[in-house]
């Protein structure tokens, strides 16, 4: 529970929120703030995590502690918990691609981690955050037994229903604008396939391990490209020079295939991209 109404309205209205949605009071950093939540449940989902890539001062304590910290008090919790069968963790495709083997090898699949150490040399703390979080996950639930799930999504675009942007959103809605405030390559993936993701990772039972979201990877410059053929008038106010990642010049493909056993059929980016963009115009952010 939030003492910011206005953070759950659009939770307690949806359809059916008033017989089967109940909200509690918790804190990722707190020991033992999700036991009231999680008592008598099958099945835990945890998917909210802090998403920053700036720090003021100390990106240990207000980026990568947090993340690591609240992964281990969720599961703790639900190491209490006998009626837990099983646990889907969301983790990110950043805790997979951020390697040396990116530079170098074809498909990444669920075989990847990336490295702490490419992490820290690069300064790429919440990289590092979500690397060290799912790494601390699987060795406590290696060591209490629990069954966990982890979805490794990319950025998450399509239509929205919530009143704050995430950052992917807020990268495209900079793009409308003329600004270009994030210069890596992105992989993009629809809310709904997450969602769906997620659902079918905790009812079939033979799902296991970690599950890659891709639908399309792509430099800022291809997602400018395909606003322009979805919206011809935006031409005039994208950036008209990019400044592209180094290292990373070339879109890396994700395999989607472990994905394809949960049922997951991707829906299209250029899909996904027009309904960003229609969100944003429902919610007064851009016009045209």
């Amino acid at each position: 529970m939030t003492s910011d109404p206005l953070k759950t309205k659009h939770l307690v209205e949806l359809d059916g929120a008033k017989e089967r949605l109940k909200l509690f009071k918790a804190n990722l950093t707190e020991d033992c703030s999700f036991d009231e939540a999680i008592e008598g449940c099958h099945g835990v989902f945890h998917v909210a995590s802090p998403c920053t890539f700036t720090t003021k001062k100390d990106p240990y304590a207000e980026i990568v502690e947090p993340i690591v910290k609240g992964t281990i008090n969720v599961l703790n919790s639900c190491a209490k918990t006998p009626s837990v069968r099983r646990v889907i963790l969301t983790s990110s495709i950043t805790a997979v691609s951020f390697t040396i083997r990116r530079s170098s090898e074809g498909v990444l699949d669920e075989t990847w981690f990336s490295e702490p150490e490419h992490c820290k040399e690069n300064k790429l703390w919440y990289q590092l955050s979500k690397t060290l979080a799912e790494e601390a996950a699987w060795k406590f639930v290696k060591e209490k037994g629990i069954d966990m799930v982890v979805i490794n999504s990319s950025a998450v675009i399509g239509s929205m229903f919530n009143p704050s942007l995430n950052l992917t959103c807020v990268i495209v809605l900079n793009l409308m604008n003329g600004l270009q405030l994030y210069k890596d390559l992105i992989g993009c993936i629809n809310v709904k396939d997450v969602a769906d993701a997620h659902i079918q990772a905790f009812e079939i039972s033979s799902a296991n391990g970690r599950y890659c979201l891709s639908e399309r990877e792509l430099r800022l410059s291809d997602v400018a490209n395909e606003l322009v053929k979805l919206y011809p008038s935006f031409i005039t106010r994208l950036p008209q020079k990019w400044e592209e990642d180094d290292e990373f010049s070339v879109p890396y493909p994700v395999s989607k295939e472990k994905a394809k056993t949960l049922g997951i059929n991707f829906i299209p980016f250029e899909v996904s991209l027009k309904e960003t963009v229609e969100s944003l115009k429902e919610m007064g952010l851009v016009s045209f």
